[in-house]
């Protein structure tokens, strides 16, 4: 053994023996993994959590925050939404979110669907437009022309995107209590109007597919909710599947697994089948080869996103077999599985916190909220899914993938637990969200993360729709 690989030995076991007696005190662990990273080791320092606004528990006992409205248009510190899961949203140019509609209570605690929209500027909340009323209908106006009269009607879990000149498109989304009353309308929101783009102005419309890979003014998905969605470099916009959805001819919503592409004109039906869903329905394939045949089961409330070579990408989900924690990749003309099980209800292996490992595994789940850094990692937290003891409930870990392995960055590793919030406006890396699903989450330009409401744990450990935002440093 040459001299500098004894030297290299001898500082790594130091590190070793340094590293076991930090995690075994609690004293001295950011050092060490400083240290490890120091030395070309893969780790990650520990994320910074900060409340940053809402409400860390129900001080008003009606079990859901309530909002403060304020006046249409105008900023101010003192706004916020109401408590809500399942809202749609965007981040625009201006590294804005926008957030639409959601199930919660309006200010005067009546509990329904929402289509009110928010524009949260980093600091502040304005209620932009939309009813401050729950179940409000909306208004079509005439298809094609934006008009200041126009918003699309309550509802829960529509597929979003924001096309290359910064304008907002919604799809779909259901109004009505236990998946029904299922949209299949298109919008797109310019920054002042809505305009109803294409799309029956009817609920309960079950899809025309048409002929396969063949665009056409008469198609369009059926109603549904829980699609995944992307829009790639020429501005097609994709969704896939649903967690109840319309097919061509059966009248009640159910999962499904076809993959649509609207061109700005036409929706082309573009894979998988016309047919409902049901129990073990995918085919994975050979892991890593991509297939003509190969399609994910039938599912939705996935996390999807867009790699640089346009690539579609999708995570997990709900299905009638459970929650996954299957990798898919759609290159445009096949599907890839990509990594994690065919099997549903997979449990989570967490190893060290801010350790990668190949021996990791990210928990099945449906629901959650993830995005891409701008690295190019993926970042998902939360969502309906099973912890690190096999257990179902509503989740609060955040995980980092790199492309090849997974890392625990933060949160617990059990479900339904209680949020440690800290002070508002202070970070720390003990402090994270309580347990929830169908939070709202985006990634701003200097790669923090923020999250934003959802149904889950508060900080007494009340199961309640949440209204807090926070902000989290990698």
């Amino acid at each position: 053994m040459t001299l500098l690989k004894q030297i290299r030995k001898n500082i790594y076991a130091v590190f070793f023996l340094f590293f076991l007696f930090s995690c075994s005190n609690g004293s001295g662990g950011n050092s060490a993994l400083a240290l490890l990273a120091l030395l070309g080791g893969s780790s990650d320092l520990p994320a910074e959590w900060t409340w940053i606004s809402g409400r860390s528990f129900d001080a008003l006992g009606g079990g859901y925050g309530l909002g403060v409205y304020g006046t249409k248009g105008v900023a101010d510190p003192a706004n916020f939404p109401g408590g809500r899961q399942d809202a749609m949203q965007w981040i625009d140019s201006s590294n804005q979110l926008w957030l639409f509609g959601g199930i919660g209570r309006d200010p005067g605690t009546g509990f329904g669907r929402l289509n009110d929209l928010w524009k949260f500027d980093g600091t502040n909340w304005t209620w932009v437009k939309g009813a401050n009323t729950v179940n409000s209908a909306g208004a079509y106006g005439t298809k094609g022309v934006a008009d200041p009269a126009n918003e699309p009607g309550a509802r829960v879990s529509g597929t979003t995107w924001v096309d290359s000149s910064g304008n907002l498109w919604l799809f779909g989304g259901c109004a009505g209590i236990n998946s029904g009353d299922c949209f299949s309308d298109l919008w797109k929101f310019d920054g002042i109007n809505w305009t109803w783009v294409a799309g029956p102005n009817t609920k309960n419309t079950n899809g025309v597919y048409g002929t396969k890979g063949i665009a056409n003014a008469a198609n369009f998905p059926g109603g549904r909710q829980g699609a995944a969605g992307w829009i790639d470099s020429a501005d097609n916009l994709w969704i896939f599947g649903a967690n109840a959805g319309l097919e061509e001819s059966f009248g009640t919503p159910s999962t499904l697994n076809d993959l649509w592409k609207f061109d700005g004109t036409n929706w082309t039906w573009v894979a998988g089948p016309k047919t409902i869903g049901g129990p073990g329905d995918g085919n994975w394939g050979t892991i890593n080869v991509p297939a003509a045949s190969n399609i994910p089961s039938s599912r939705g409330k996935s996390i999807s996103w867009v790699d640089s070579s346009d690539n579609l990408w999708l995570f997990g989900g709900s299905s009638y077999d459970g929650e996954f924690n299957d990798l898919w990749k759609f290159d445009g003309t096949n599907w890839t599985w990509k990594g994690g099980s065919n099997s549903a209800n997979q449990t989570g292996i967490y190893g060290k916190k801010n350790i990668a490992g190949s021996q990791n595994r990210i928990g099945s789940r449906g629901n959650g909220i993830g995005g891409k850094l701008p690295n190019g990692r993926i970042w998902i937290f939360g969502g309906f899914g099973v912890d690190a003891n096999g257990d179902s409930g509503q989740l609060n870990d955040l995980w980092i993938f790199d492309g090849k392995n997974w890392t625990w960055k933060g949160g617990t590793n059990l479900v339904t637990q209680a949020g440690n919030f800290g002070p508002k406006g202070k970070a720390g890396t003990s402090y994270y969200p309580g347990g929830r699903f169908g939070p709202s989450g985006w990634t701003d330009s200097r790669g923090n993360i923020w999250i934003f409401g959802g149904q889950g744990i508060d900080a007494n450990g009340n199961n309640e729709f949440q209204n807090d935002l926070w902000k989290v440093r990698l």
